[in-house]
């Protein structure tokens, strides 16, 4: 039976990307067919005949170890960096979290575990009156939550908290991510966290410059998000 998780964020750029690679490398690297999903993407590039790509599903992809079409792998690409309903809308195109769905179990067919990355936060919207968590309710799978260190986080994590829990799915634990090396109080803030979020972080990650990757998520917490999955 195919394993999975939707990695979730408490804002657009608090490092969704980052940790959804290292979650592919280190589950590889343990032997398991693993591929990476990215369902909705904006702010692509264009790749010659092979069309418009987004970096985040690229890097998901070179993370993972199964094969598949890029289309199962990114089902909506759009090239403007712009919310997800804009670019849709633009595009004239409507995102259905059905054929998400679809393009989900095609890869899970292939694997052992599919990471899915959402876009943006919780609730940033796809279409008239759907936003991406109705994505992460039709997978139904367990939610990894990043949370971005900065000013603001501790509101940012409860709210996006409630929400995964008022949808009735899983909370499979929460990983915090360095994203400003200005950010005063950090331990004191992840602490408080640990406290509003009722578990301890599965990792803290340090700050990173520019496109610099994660190899690989810690062992011990990919044994317990393992576990969680």
């Amino acid at each position: 039976m195919t394993r999975g998780c939707f990695v979730a964020g408490t804002d657009t750029g608090v490092g969704k990307t980052r940790v959804g690679a290292a979650l592919c490398r280190e589950f590889a690297a343990r032997g398991l067919r693993v591929a990476g999903m990215k369902p909705v993407a904006t702010g692509a590039f264009r790749d010659g005949p092979a069309g418009l790509r987004s970096g985040d599903a690229v890097a998901l992809r070179a993370a993972s170890n199964v094969e598949a079409p890029y289309e199962l792998s990114n089902p909506y690409c759009f090239e403007p960096a712009i919310s997800p309903h804009l670019a849709a809308a633009d595009a004239g195109k409507a995102i259905d979290p059905a054929r998400i769905g679809q393009c989900f179990h095609a890869l899970a067919t292939r694997s052992d575990v599919v990471v899915v990355e959402g876009t943006g936060g919780w609730l940033a919207p796809i279409g008239v009156n759907a936003t991406m968590a109705d994505i992460a309710g039709t997978l139904s799978l367990p939610v990894v939550l990043v949370v971005g260190l900065r000013l603001g986080c501790l509101n940012h994590a409860a709210l996006t908290l409630r929400a995964v829990r008022d949808a009735r799915l899983p909370f499979a634990g929460w990983i915090a991510n360095a994203i400003d090396p200005a950010f005063t109080r950090s331990a004191d803030n992840v602490s408080t966290l640990a406290s509003l979020l009722g578990v301890a972080p599965l990792a803290q990650l340090p700050f990173a410059t520019g496109d610099s990757a994660l190899p690989t998520l810690h062992p011990r917490a990919a044994d317990a998000l393992l576990a969680a999955l």
